[in-house]
């Protein structure tokens, strides 16, 4: 009897779907059958992600125009440009499982997405469906969800930072981080910007004190904990491929030495197998 997770792929020939490709291929309960990738439909997964080359035998195809009949399908992820999965998640079956990587659903407050993400969300019946998926703080959430939005790059790398303090209720005043990321960071399509020799020995800030992740960020920290502290967050991008680096600057209630950090951070993230406390550079 075959009873693996049967998943369905929409947007895999981007870095995210390449990722998520990746992990689900070696993953021992799921098996992908579809991937889509209109522009690349027809070709080997391995032609064009080479690290897949030979590992399997998938081919992406083009988006089906009924999404209706994946009643097949265990879970549908989203690796799609912002404002398509909006579209595309309510012509699924109901039972179908969801889970987007873009940030459709991340934010639930329907004006604070629009000025963020410059689109408009029909309805907010599906939106209150959406579970933040940050495993780390959200665990026992994801378990029962069907609809999961997927952290934003910064997001991820600020919250899992920050939490464990705010949880703790330490915090006494404003919060500043400061936050890189690499050219992956950007998608996959080319771009001035993430073009090598532009963005070769290259350090820039963008989107200064408006980022997209910032709404979701407080959002997260607010249903971790009562937070009300001031939040300043500063993004930049560095001429590397990939990875976020968060530097979080906080004020706190009593001095903190190196050691009840440690305390705080390993007793928080003990059952955290994919969060590592390292201590020094």
């Amino acid at each position: 009897m075959n009873d693996k997770i049967k998943i369905a792929i929409f947007g895999g020939s981007g870095y995210g779907g390449s990722e998520l490709l990746r992990i689900l291929l070696f993953h021992p309960n799921a098996e992908i059958v579809t991937v889509t990738a209109n522009e690349h439909a027809g070709k080997a997964v391995g032609e064009v992600h080479k690290n897949l080359s030979g590992l399997t035998d998938l081919r992406f195809e083009k988006s089906p125009e009924d999404l209706s009949a994946l009643d097949a399908v265990d879970v549908a992820f989203f690796a799609l440009p912002h404002g398509q999965a909006l579209k595309l998640v309510p012509q699924l079956p109901e039972t179908v499982k969801v889970v987007d990587l873009s940030g459709d659903f991340r934010i639930n407050d329907a004006e604070v997405f629009q000025k963020f993400y410059n689109l408009e969300r029909d309805g907010e019946d599906l939106q209150k469906q959406f579970v933040y998926g940050l495993t780390e703080t959200n665990r026992e959430a994801i378990k029962a969800a069907n609809y999961i939005a997927n952290p934003g790059c910064f997001a991820t790398a600020t919250l899992l930072a920050l939490a464990p303090m705010v949880k703790s209720a330490l915090l006494a005043g404003k919060i500043i981080v400061d936050a890189k990321t690499g050219s992956s960071g950007s998608g996959a399509k080319a771009a001035a910007n993430t073009h090598h020799p532009q963005r070769m020995n290259a350090f820039y800030v963008y989107k200064p004190f408006e980022h997209q992740h910032v709404p979701e960020i407080e959002q997260h920290l607010r249903e971790i904990s009562e937070f009300t502290n001031d939040f300043v967050f500063m993004t930049h991008s560095l001429p590397v491929s990939r990875g976020i680096f968060a530097s979080c600057y906080l004020e706190t209630t009593v001095n903190l030495t190196g050691e009840d950090l440690k305390h705080l951070y390993e007793l928080f993230y003990k059952d955290s197998f994919f969060v590592r406390y390292v201590e020094g550079s």
